[in-house]
């Protein structure tokens, strides 16, 4: 509980000073044409990103524990394993592509 806590501040302090820093940007005057929202948008592609990789990591965490455990009973379900595990790499992807699409605005 203690290292949930301590992982779940330290991302509040990160998505802070990531903030903090594109304000920072956003208040310099775009003399160079482009899109004053810039740090926002790349914020946003960061997130989408970040939040997709944490949610398919504990995706994969607890399913590749229960798989362990399946296995060690009944081997002859490995291969329906294997596409379990594979199936939250949906979730990185669709973040991967959302962060395109936005950068794609800037």
């Amino acid at each position: 509980m203690k290292k949930l806590v301590f992982v779940s501040l330290l991302a509040l302090v990160a998505v802070g000073a990531v903030t903090t820093m594109a304000f920072a940007a956003e208040a310099a005057p775009a003399a160079a044409g482009g899109n004053p929202n810039g740090g926002m948008i790349a914020l946003a592609a960061a997130l989408a990103v970040a939040v997709g990789a944490l949610g398919t990591a504990w995706a994969q965490s607890r399913i590749g524990a229960a798989a362990a455990g399946a296995m060690a009973e009944r081997p002859e379900v490995g291969g329906q394993m294997l596409i379990f595990l594979a199936l939250p790499e949906t979730m990185i992807i669709l973040g991967f592509l959302v962060a395109f699409f936005l950068i794609g605005k800037i």
